[in-house]
């Protein structure tokens, strides 16, 4: 049975992937990690104690009870098989659970399901209907659901009328994800233990679909736009407000930015929702690249250049395994062993990573130190270039981290290739050295990623961003997206000014 509304009880689960829809890469049972019972709730710092964000005022306002959640790094679509899995177990979970006073929705926005349009919407419906069929069996109130999200999310108008609480991250890079999953939390539970209800919910469709790398909020215009939220969640009446940018590499009619207003006052919730959604059209043309970007010989050329500034870092952006790359596009690092300035004696390069577990074993096979000639990379994703081959010598071998599996880096010339045995991201500096390699004194290290996470961004003495050919390429037009709703900018820069009026959401009262 529901808890005492002065501590409600709160169920947990979701599932949450970035999948892009230009990758050959299926994200299978191997890309997923389940998680239930205690350890799905230690996702969640503020629920943890001994955490320093571990906060009790939210901690024990409720009794948590968490279900189960799937969740996987960026990858290529996943494979329904997968997907219903984990459906099926989270509305198994409900009704042997439930009742629940509420329910918190950890999704990300942009899971593309092949075969599903709109997986998140119709994860989101189901865990809604299970939830009402519960709470009409027990004659208890309507479930609350909340669900938090990345602001890389696509949202559509079913999503948003599934939930009745939404809200999403505020940074990119995403250094308040733990503060937006508190945040998700405390509305809930204020909701709950005052017995208001569901908020109106004011929502904005913006036909305007940009890849992140042009939208941090380090920088303007995103920067400014994303400050004014914290006005607008201020005001009386107003529980909270979001701006989705959206996820550029999903190819589905809800791919385009939003905003989603939330608050008892709807007129306001729909006022403020127009504003935020004019000014990121209006600014459409203004949101550029987060570092100056060119193609990767120009990006080449600058990191070469006298003087230099060192270390010098080049996103590989292409293939960024976070945005959904498949994380073994050889492209760039096939360029690079071709280029005579990267012989012997040229600037030390580190280049991470492609994955490809036979040529780790070759590379163990051949022994540190050992001559070698490996063909690596290109196992998934063959589009814009095959293996790559790699004629030096096994420079490290580690036993890598629990994503990488074993790490081999062959020095090819003044290069220092990473082949892991499975998909890895190298963001942190303590991913290259469990690789086994010190980057702080590199000349030049080519990571896989758009703009650069908190710790490669402080390494960086410069960077660029090499607009290079992948699963998650920079160059929208030049992917062929099919399926989005046009007009849409900036596919159609000569679109006329859309109709911003925001749609209404009603409130529902407590015990409806």
């Amino acid at each position: 049975m529901n808890a005492s509304p002065l501590q409600p009880r709160i169920g947990v689960g979701g599932m949450s992937i970035e999948a892009s829809n230009f990758s050959p890469h299926r994200s299978g049972f191997e890309a997923f990690n389940f998680t239930k019972d205690g350890v799905l709730l230690s996702r969640y710092t503020v629920l943890t104690p001994g955490h320093e964000n571990h906060d009790s005022a939210v901690a024990d306002a409720a009794i948590w009870v968490p279900l189960v959640h799937a969740r996987s790094l960026p990858g290529g679509m996943v494979e329904p098989q997968v997907y219903e899995v984990l459906k099926t177990e989270l509305m198994e979970m409900i009704h042997a659970q439930g009742p629940f006073d509420g329910f918190f929705l950890d999704i990300h926005g942009a899971m593309t399901v092949v075969g599903y349009q709109d997986a998140e919407a119709d994860l989101t419906g189901a865990v809604r209907e299970a939830l009402d069929e519960e709470s009409a069996k027990a004659g208890t109130p309507r479930t609350l659901i909340s669900a938090t999200m990345d602001l890389h999310g696509n949202v559509s108008a079913d999503l948003v009328g599934y939930c009745d609480l939404i809200t999403c991250y505020r940074m990119a890079p995403h250094e308040d994800e733990q503060d937006t999953k508190t945040r998700a939390m405390t509305n809930l539970i204020k909701r709950l233990v005052e017995g208001t209800g569901a908020p109106a919910k004011a929502y904005v469709r913006i036909p305007v679909l940009l890849p992140g790398e042009k939208t941090s909020t380090r920088l303007e215009p995103a920067k400014g736009i994303y400050e004014a939220i914290l006005p607008i969640e201020a005001s009386a009446g107003i529980v909270d407000a979001s701006i989705w940018v959206g996820y550029a590499w999903a190819d589905e009619p809800r791919c385009y930015a939003s905003v989603v207003v939330t608050g008892d006052n709807a007129e306001l919730a729909a006022t403020k929702a127009t504003e935020l959604a004019t000014s990121y059209w209006d600014a459409r043309d203004d949101f550029e690249f987060v570092a100056p970007a060119a193609d990767l010989g120009k990006c080449l050329n600058e990191a070469l250049a006298a003087g230099a500034k060192r270390p010098y870092v080049l996103s590989d952006s292409g293939d960024n395994p976070t945005a959904g790359g498949s994380g073994d596009v050889t492209w760039t690092l096939t360029q690079l062993v071709n280029d005579p300035r990267f012989g012997e004696g040229g600037p030390r390069t580190v280049v991470a990573s492609v994955f490809d577990q036979t040529a780790v074993a070759a590379c163990f096979a051949a022994g540190l130190g050992a001559k070698i000639e490996v063909s690596a990379g290109a196992l998934v994703d063959q589009v814009h270039s095959g293996p790559v081959v790699l004629r030096g010598t096994v420079l490290h071998l580690t036993e890598g981290d629990a994503t990488s599996g074993r790490v081999a880096v062959v020095r090819v010339g003044s290069i220092e290739a990473i082949i892991t045995e499975r998909r890895k991201p190298y963001h942190q500096i303590s991913d290259f050295d469990a690789a086994g390699l010190t980057v702080t004194d590199a000349d030049i290290v080519v990571v896989k990623i758009g703009y650069l996470e908190p710790e490669l961004f402080e390494l960086a003495a410069d960077w660029m961003l090499a607009l290079t050919p992948g699963g998650v390429d920079q160059d929208l037009a030049r992917l062929g997206h099919k399926s989005i709703e046009r007009p849409m900018f900036p596919f159609d820069t000569d679109m006329p000014a859309p109709d911003l009026t925001a749609r209404i959401f009603a409130s529902i009262p407590a015990g409806a």
